[in-house]
């Protein structure tokens, strides 16, 4: 347990609070795929749900259209004001065809339709977070929204991930958190500052004013967390930004190699932050970044097997440093800009999307 404030404000869970805070004025999104269909982290994070009372839940679902369907009648089983999004519905994939915006689609994607429902609401602030976190409670929504009640615009969850007896967050703390390191030993920018002030930068639990969330450019897959980082620099910068401790977290655990493992998010979070690093003017020399990035998360290792040894935790170096040379092959300039325009600026109006919506889960029940 620690008190140590960071360059954005720091809350502590130091008494274990539950802090008043605005959750009737407040639209909360959860994205789901079909995998998470009546399983057991979903279903505790729908059941606390119905003791926040939030304005609203919206939860964008990714499934197959045979899954839509029993998705939907169970999930409406729960005492929420909650409407479901499927995102990959035909009618949904054709207005967003229509305005040019249809194409890759993944969590961020997801996430930015389920946004445009929460703000064409009279909802003040929206929370977004996981459904796969077997851990989570009811505090976590309003501990999300105290810092926004308080004048904050933006706040972000970070918490431990120590399970079975060893470190997880490996994403994060084998290539984020050495790769932004890297970076900052050569560039004196203000964002890179910011991007390292975060305890948890790829937890995908923040909350905002509906303001800054209408002003988000969202990555369409896993690089949503970074970009949202970016956006929220330029609006609400050190002094409009919280960070909120969520205690410690569970989640499902992904594998390295694979379609949907660690090493395709690497090249997603990749891409999002030399994104966000290109549009505020900070060019990396890529030439000399992925040597200074694998010394960077060697130091890492080390620090991190040391703590592991002080709490006794079992640590697999050479699987760690193997990671290492695999996320490494990410550190590459980013791909055409496929991000997801704000929608504050698109001409797409949310109606249409719910619309479109309400028609394909019609159309499959």
């Amino acid at each position: 347990m620690e008190y140590v404030q960071e360059r954005v404000t720091t809350l502590h869970d130091l008494t274990d609070p539950h802090p008043s805070a605005p959750t009737d004025r407040a639209a909360v999104v959860v994205p789901m795929t079909e995998r998470e269909y009546a399983g057991l982290a979903a279903e505790r994070v729908l059941s606390e749900l119905e003791r926040v009372s939030p304005s609203s839940v919206v939860v964008p679902l990714r499934a197959s259209a045979d899954r839509v369907a029993p998705f939907h009648d169970w999930i409406s089983e729960f005492d929420l004001p909650l409407s479901v999004l499927w995102c990959n519905g035909p009618r949904v994939e054709g207005v967003l065809d229509d305005y040019g915006l249809d194409g890759d689609a993944g969590k961020g994607r997801d996430v930015w339709l389920a946004l445009g429902q929460a703000l064409d609401g009279d909802a003040e602030y929206v929370a977004v977070h996981d459904a796969d976190t077997e851990t989570y409670s009811r505090r976590d929504v309003p501990r999300l929204l105290f810092p926004l009640a308080r004048g904050y615009d933006f706040s972000k969850g970070y918490y431990a991930r120590v399970e079975n007896g060893r470190l997880y967050g490996r994403l994060f703390r084998l290539f984020y958190e050495p790769l932004v390191r890297a970076l900052r030993t050569v560039h004196d920018a203000p964002v890179l500052t910011y991007l390292d002030a975060f305890r948890y930068a790829l937890a995908g639990e923040f909350a905002a004013t509906t303001d800054l969330a209408a002003h988000l450019r969202v990555q369409r897959s896993w690089g949503l967390e970074i970009g949202t980082l970016g956006d929220a620099f330029d609006a609400a910068g050190f002094e409009g930004s919280a960070q909120v401790d969520l205690g410690a977290y569970e989640h499902d655990h992904r594998a390295v190699g694979g379609p949907t493992g660690l090493s395709d998010m690497s090249r997603h979070v990749a891409v999002a932050l030399f994104r966000v690093l290109s549009d505020r003017g900070v060019t990396p020399d890529y030439g000399s970044l992925r040597d200074r990035y694998r010394e960077a998360a060697a130091e890492f290792v080390r620090a991190y097997e040391t703590d592991a040894a002080f709490n006794g935790l079992s640590y697999d170096r050479e699987d760690e440093l193997s990671q290492v040379a695999t996320y490494a092959e990410s550190v590459a300039p980013p791909e055409d800009d496929r991000r997801l325009p704000t929608w504050a600026e698109t001409g797409l109006d949310p109606a249409s999307v719910r619309e479109a919506a309400a028609a394909d889960l019609e159309a499959v029940r």
